[in-house]
């Protein structure tokens, strides 16, 4: 008797909890999985004459993503542009990870190692930016690096150089404004595993003759390492999708996955072919998430 009543109780634990949590996952399904969904059908879709898409199962979205149309012989050829864009967002969101993570681990070692209130104002300090819309802080780098910025009229006043650096509208320009806007999403995870790590290791490996290097990698990074994965995780994901600093300081020419995304849904009137290139970079992303998983995992697990 005892047991079924305890089963009973856990049974109406169980269902309240899901009633509890009725709410929640309605508005999660309907503000994010039916939107998805809606996206992922009209990739299979025709397109339209006029945009939109024609109710008539098709997989040319999908084809479209490596593979153009010839417009004499409707044979397919290899569409080299889309691939470009592919790598272009790859790469910089990859050089993007490596640059904050090469600023911030020393920023959020010095920020950890300082006395507690000195602590909470250079925190405070590295959120602020937080506080200024992105589109903000992207025209401000904008402004700094232009023809007639900040950085040229500088160089050119001290004499280093007697016309402007191009930096603008270029893969540059681009990098340097993703690595100054996501720099403050990898230095926060980054304090995060460094304000716990007990400094004792630090001197026990010193004990033991270990060099600076030696400690750094075989002390430090180890322990630090979900630290470093979570801020990989934040900085790489939305670089790869990102369309606002793309789009401001690499113009038309140096666009990536976001900006090619929103030309196929405007000026394009593709939408098969943006749903299909969203459904993409969406797999790109969680194998990217996959993998940087499975770099924390590997090693923590001591049958492994």
């Amino acid at each position: 008797m005892a047991s079924e009543a305890e089963r009973a109780q856990a049974a109406a634990s169980t269902r309240n909890a899901w009633l509890l949590s009725t709410p929640a996952l309605v508005l999660l399904f309907c503000a994010a999985a039916g939107p998805l969904l809606i996206v992922l059908v009209y990739s299979f879709l025709a397109k339209g004459d006029y945009g939109g898409v024609a109710w008539n199962f098709s997989t040319d979205g999908w084809v479209g993503i490596l593979f153009s149309r010839d417009i004499f012989d409707d044979t397919l050829q290899l569409a080299d542009a889309h691939l470009t864009i592919f790598w272009r967002s790859v790469k910089i969101s990859l050089l993007t990870t490596l640059i904050t993570f090469a600023l911030g681990f020393p920023t959020a070692w010095f920020i950890a190692t300082r006395p507690p209130k000195a602590r909470a104002m250079w925190l405070f300090l590295i959120t602020i930016p937080f506080w200024t819309n992105l589109l903000i802080r992207t025209f401000a780098i904008n402004e700094m690096i232009r023809n007639e910025g900040v950085v040229n009229s500088f160089l050119q006043g001290i004499g280093l150089i007697s016309e402007p650096i191009r930096m603008i509208n270029t893969d540059l320009a681009v990098l340097i404004g993703m690595t100054y806007v996501y720099l403050p999403l990898m230095v926060l995870p980054l304090f995060a595993a460094i304000d716990r790590f007990d400094m004792r290791l630090l001197e026990a490996g010193y004990d033991l003759y270990a060099s600076r290097l030696q400690v750094l990698r075989h002390v430090i990074l180890p322990i630090v390492k979900p630290g470093i994965v979570a801020g990989s995780i934040l900085v790489f994901v939305p670089s790869l999708g990102a369309y606002v600093t793309p789009r401001v300081l690499g113009g038309g020419k140096n666009m990536m996955i976001g900006n090619f995304i929103e030309l196929q849904f405007g000026q394009g009137r593709n939408w098969p072919l943006g749903a299909a290139l969203s459904i993409a970079l969406l797999l790109i992303v969680m194998i990217a998430l996959i993998f940087y998983v499975r770099a924390a995992t590997k090693g923590s697990n001591p049958h492994g």
